[in-house]
């Protein structure tokens, strides 16, 4: 039971709109590492938190992924800096997709689902 992953629902704050998004939280090196390889499919609203204990640089990968996903990396204080397209990768070598920044936190969902709830860089999220 202690390696079972916990949900909490997240607030993305864009302009006057609120939109809720439930997440899996990745908040262990195993959890991370894990992500979401070997889901068939995510539910529209929901998606993966991904949670460092510091700030951190460097890329994510689809390997073993078979959605594609868009992924928000955001600072300390939950605002979205980068948004990229992510898409499945099975075997052989699998792109790494890097903001080329610092971020704290990374959020993955569907393709294009920031796009659809007109959430964009800049915004921010709402953890509690």
């Amino acid at each position: 039971m202690k390696n079972r992953i916990k949900t909490k629902v997240i607030k993305i704050l864009s302009g006057n709109k609120v939109t809720r998004l439930s997440v899996q939280v990745a908040d262990t090196q195993r959890k991370r590492e894990k992500g979401l390889m070997f889901v068939g499919k995510l539910p529209e609203n929901d998606g993966m938190l991904f949670v460092f204990s510091e700030e951190i640089y460097g890329g994510f990968w689809m390997k073993n992924t078979l959605i594609p996903l868009s992924i928000a990396f955001l600072d300390s204080y939950g605002k979205i800096l980068k948004i990229l397209d992510m898409e499945p990768c099975i075997e052989g070598n699998c792109p790494t997709y890097d903001p080329g920044l610092f971020y704290y936190y990374a959020i993955e969902v569907n393709l294009g689902w920031f796009e659809k709830n007109q959430i964009n860089e800049g915004d921010y999220v709402k953890f509690d």
